[in-house]
């Protein structure tokens, strides 16, 4: 397994940093600037901005956003949240972005993903899938509009398609988890992990750096992306990752 990474995710309804429960139910927490700064000196190897309007006002202002955190932390950024196009997409990197998740414009138009792969490289461009377990059958369905529109689409098989198409990674939210601070849905993850070859980041349910250890180990995630840990203080980037190398996770070393 290659080196784990440790993602601060920022979900932000311009120009407030929120977090919410099964991405509902959204409380402002700060300025996402400020945050974003915070996790970059504690050691965030990459910070995760998701818009979870992404109205097209809102979107500007997250870019607004972005272009302020890039004078101040040095780490791939990744953009989500209303990229329909690859002039959203253009428009995300001139603002400073490494990256760019796409969900809802590749659920109504997955070419959108090659078009996104050959314009700017498979490795710039991450499927972003928010997944719901099944009440009544195995696996878990793809949704949309933070967790609330049904897809009708096979998680596992959607992550698979994804890869064809040229996505090089995959962000994995697991709307059932999401803000319980319960723990990842491993099985999920280890379902996709094991089903694609490109890097699978686990998000949703953080609540422990064990946690975080047992999605990896078990479920076989290639990256965690945190938030509610972090935002509330529960633990610190330092700590997290000093438990994770102690169980014998390749991290990166911060000095």
């Amino acid at each position: 397994m290659s080196r784990v990474r440790l993602i601060a995710r920022l979900d932000v309804k311009a120009p407030n940093l929120i977090k919410g429960i099964h991405l509902e139910g959204l409380r402002k927490i700060g300025d996402p600037n400020e945050f974003a700064r915070r996790y970059y000196e504690q050691g965030a190897d990459e910070i995760l901005y998701m818009d979870i309007v992404a109205s097209l006002y809102q979107r500007n202002s997250l870019l607004d956003i972005v272009e302020r955190t890039t004078r101040d932390v040095f780490v791939p950024i990744t953009v989500g949240g209303g990229i329909r196009s690859t002039e959203d997409a253009r428009a995300a990197f001139r603002a400073g972005a490494d990256k760019v998740a796409i969900n809802t414009a590749a659920i109504h138009r997955p070419e959108l993903i090659s078009e996104m792969a050959r314009s700017f490289g498979s490795q710039a461009m991450v499927l972003s899938i928010e997944a719901k377990r099944h009440a009544h059958a195995a696996g878990w369905e793809a949704f949309t509009d933070n967790g609330r529109e049904h897809t009708g689409r096979d998680v596992v098989e959607w992550a698979k398609r994804g890869v064809e198409l040229g996505c090089g990674e995959i962000l994995l939210t697991s709307v059932d988890q999401e803000g319980t601070r319960a723990g990842f849905d491993i099985d999920l993850v280890k379902a996709v992990s094991t089903a694609v070859p490109v890097p699978v980041i686990a998000s949703g349910g953080m609540g422990s750096a064990e946690h975080l250890i047992d999605v990896v180990k078990s479920g076989c995630a290639d990256a965690v992306a945190m938030a509610d840990i972090l935002h509330y203080g529960r633990s610190d980037l330092a700590s997290i990752r000093k438990a994770t190398a102690n169980a014998g996770i390749d991290v990166r070393i911060v000095e």
